[in-house]
């Protein structure tokens, strides 16, 4: 008798309870990357969301260790072309612009490590709160492949020379500065993120449905004229770093678990 194939989990969990929906990315092994399956989960979970009356916040969360490590490298150089990456960053930016315009509220729950795109999934949310073991970094620098993407919501969330350090470094920020930088709202001990979380999606979900949404749109369309076009532009300057022999360099470095050698 032969045994049953194993049928892997959905990469992208739902759970609904009491007017919260907490999306879960699901492929903890992998540190949660935004693969293309990933982004395309999410984006259809969004979608979903966008016209669902019954939910009210939604939480974003990661399974595993860390909360998410960006990009797939292994990914984006199997793609090869500066057209299929630059398509890659295409359906990201969609992706994160749906978090602005969803009329809920979304919470980024941060339990560990977000790096790269996923610290810009972080600061895409329109709150974020943290465990004191979180860390944030922006690092693409270091590998030849400038973090311009996630440049655009940290740039808008932080001060400019806070956002550049970031960017320009490549350095780890822990979740104290993230805190006092104003990347995340609230700091709690690991025992106390989920409480944490449940009490401030709790306090908003508790609110004018109607209210929260046309308040949500009003304030990014008073703060954020332009964000489209930024993520264009940003889009095409990360697409065109992945195709550059210095980003192909860091990738191949990255994987290999070497120090680039940017003379090649």
């Amino acid at each position: 008798m032969s045994a049953v194939p194993q049928t892997q989990s959905p990469v992208l969990l739902r759970e609904d309870r009491a007017g919260i929906a907490t999306l879960t990315l699901n492929r903890p092994a992998q540190m949660n990357l935004l693969t293309l399956e990933m982004l395309g989960a999410l984006q259809a979970a969004f979608d979903s969301i966008a016209s669902d009356a019954s939910v009210r916040v939604v939480v974003l969360a990661g399974a595993g260790k860390g909360f998410c490590a960006g990009h797939d490298l292994k990914e984006i150089q199997g793609l090869a072309t500066p057209e299929r990456i630059a398509g890659l960053f295409d359906t990201c930016n969609r992706m994160m612009l749906s978090i602005e315009r969803l009329p809920q509220p979304v919470i980024a729950r941060v339990h560990g490590a977000a790096a790269a795109a996923g610290c810009q999934l972080v600061a895409q949310c329109d709150l974020a709160v943290a465990s004191d073991a979180a860390k944030f970094t922006t690092p693409g620098v270091s590998w030849g492949f400038f973090c311009s993407t996630p440049g655009v919501p940290i740039g808008r969330n932080l001060l400019r020379k806070h956002a550049m350090e970031m960017l320009l470094t490549g350095d780890l920020v822990d979740a104290a500065k993230a805190l006092e930088w104003g990347l995340v709202n609230r700091v709690v001990p690991a025992g106390d993120l989920d409480a944490a979380v449940a009490e401030l999606a709790g306090k908003i979900a508790a609110k004018p449905a109607a209210t929260i949404s046309a308040g949500k749109t009003a304030f990014y369309r008073q703060m954020d004229l332009g964000v489209a076009q930024a993520y264009e532009l940003a889009g095409g300057v990360i697409a065109a770093s992945f195709a550059h022999p210095e980003g192909r360099e860091g990738m191949d470095a990255f994987i290999g678990k070497r120090a680039p050698d940017w003379k090649r």
